[in-house]
């Protein structure tokens, strides 16, 4: 009997040994965990460098204005206090008339002339009795050329001597017109507007 037994079991024994060993999935037949996104290829950008931001350059300085020297403007100052008299009564005077030019302002620049008045008119060298007179021919006295002399002149760059300041190459000078035999008083006027190939001859005294 035991010997049946043992032959049976080593029969068995010799029946499974025979069958083959079952192979185990291959990788790319294992299912994917649920929910688990594919992995790519390659993360955008994993083999690219993100390009540098942009540099901005520095804004440059604004420019800034030289400052006017005051050195120039008392130059002037003593110049006309030492040929002419106060030169803070000239100065006035010389703003006005080159803001009355500017704005056309024929009556404005009629007021800061000194009568009689010679003028140049057409070639020829007309008396100006008045500011009525004066504004009349303004046109034809103060012309473009003659007006923008005026405007440009720089305080600072004025020339002047005993005949009194000058504007530009010669188109237009003012003096002190005296009001009493001292002359302690006086009014600064136009005494001369001309173009700049004439000479001033005289001054109004």
């Amino acid at each position: 009997m035991n010997k049946l037994l043992c032959a049976a079991a080593a029969a068995m024994l010799l029946a499974a040994c025979d069958k083959p060993a079952p192979s185990a999935p291959a990788a790319s037949d294992a299912p994917a965990s649920p929910g688990a996104p594919a992995e790519p290829a390659s993360a955008p950008g994993a083999t690219e460098a993100a390009p540098p931001a942009a540099e901005t350059a520095p804004a440059a300085p604004a420019a800034v204005a030289a400052a006017p020297d005051p050195s120039a403007d008392k130059a002037t100052d003593e110049s006309i206090d030492r040929l002419l008299g106060d030169h803070s009564r000239y100065r006035d005077a010389i703003d006005r008339f080159q803001k009355a030019v500017a704005a056309k302002d024929a009556a404005g620049v009629a007021d800061l002339v000194a009568y009689p008045f010679e003028a140049d008119i057409d070639g020829k060298k007309t008396k100006i009795k008045d500011a009525a007179g004066f504004v009349a021919q303004y046109g034809k006295i103060v012309t473009p050329p003659i007006a923008d002399a005026i405007v440009r002149q720089e305080y600072a760059e004025m020339f002047v001597n005993a005949q009194g300041v000058m504007f530009g190459d010669g188109e237009a000078w003012m003096n002190g017109i005296c009001k009493d035999r001292a002359c302690k008083n006086f009014d600064v006027k136009v005494i001369r507007i001309q173009p700049a190939d004439e000479k001033i001859e005289e001054t109004s005294q």
